[in-house]
C-alpha cells in the first residue's frame, strides 16, 4: 500500500534528510519542499517529503495508519474516536 507516512527530521541535509518515523530510520530526499531543520515533521511519500507538518497533524495521521492496521488485521472493536480523532464532530 503506498500511502504518506509522517516522519521526523534526525540530521538535516540540503537535498536529502535522515528521519525517523513508524518504519525506523530513512533517507527522505528534500527537493519537493527544501531542507528542513532537525525536529521538523514531514510527510513522507514514496521515499520523498511531501509537505511540513504540525507535531499534532504527524500524530493524528498516524493515530489513523494504526486504525487502518487494525482493520486490516481483522479486529472487530474499532474505536473510531481513537482512531481518527475528529472524524465524527459535526462542522
Amino acid at each position: 500500500m503506498c500511502i504518506g507516512i509522517p516522519v521526523q527530521v534526525v540530521k538535516a541535509g540540503e537535498y536529502m534528510a535522515t528521519c525517523r518515523g513508524r518504519n525506523g530510520e530513512e533517507q527522505v530526499n528534500m527537493m519537493l519542499i527544501g531542507a528542513q531543520p532537525k525536529g521538523t515533521w514531514l510527510l513522507s511519500f514514496l521515499g520523498s517529503a511531501r509537505e511540513v507538518l504540525t507535531e499534532d497533524d504527524a500524530r493524528n495521521i498516524d493515530k489513523a495508519l494504526d486504525g487502518l492496521t487494525a482493520i486490516m488485521s481483522g479486529e472487530t472493536n474499532i474505536n473510531i474516536d481513537e482512531y481518527f480523532p475528529g472524524l465524527g464532530d459535526s462542522q
